[in-house]
């Protein structure tokens, strides 16, 4: 399935934000302001303001909500985890132009946290993928010590880990070892 723009933006980012929780199994990334202004920044998220303790907890809640999305047992339910988590959204979609990007769509309110931004965008893209029967592209990587998440934006959905240069071909090279001393 092609992907448009603000899709695979959309999903680059909530695949980021889940990868930042001690929940993938590395240390947790979102731990003080500092760390969530560059998460910020890093995915161009427009419209923040200034950001305070209770944005911070608010997107660790809502980066654990997306965690449970990606890995539900199955589609219907990851669709039950992702309407709870889109219920406490305000939605309202607009077309917007902005910092340089064409003509694209944004879900979350005037004046929204960022949390409630990244919960309205994010998972309104997720709600995409689920609608379009894409819901086994949500995956968590395949090599034994990482559990980052990832989507698997292959043509034939066989991608297995989440970064094929490291985990990818640190899998293959122990492979290959393993033939070797066999």
């Amino acid at each position: 399935m092609p992907f448009g723009h603000d899709m695979v933006h959309s999903l680059a980012t909530v695949v980021d934000l889940i990868n930042t929780s001690p929940a993938t199994g590395g240390p947790d990334r979102l731990t003080d302001l500092r760390e969530l202004g560059e998460f910020v920044d890093r995915h161009q998220v427009s419209g923040v303001g200034e950001l305070g303790t209770a944005d911070l907890n608010q997107v660790r809640a809502v980066r654990d909500a997306f965690h449970k999305v990606f890995t539900a047992p199955d589609q219907a339910t990851a669709v039950i985890r992702l309407n709870t988590l889109l219920s406490g959204t305000r939605i309202t979609p607009r077309l917007t132009e902005h910092d340089g990007h064409p003509l694209h769509v944004h879900y979350f309110a005037p004046g929204a946290s960022v949390g409630e931004h990244l919960s309205a965008d994010l998972g309104v893209a997720l709600a995409h993928l689920l609608v379009e029967g894409e819901w086994e592209r949500l995956r968590t990587c395949s090599a034994p010590d990482c559990d980052n998440v990832f989507v698997d934006e292959s043509r034939n959905r066989s991608r297995v880990y989440c970064d094929s240069r490291t985990c990818g071909n640190r899998m293959h090279v122990a492979a290959y070892r393993a033939r070797r001393r066999a």
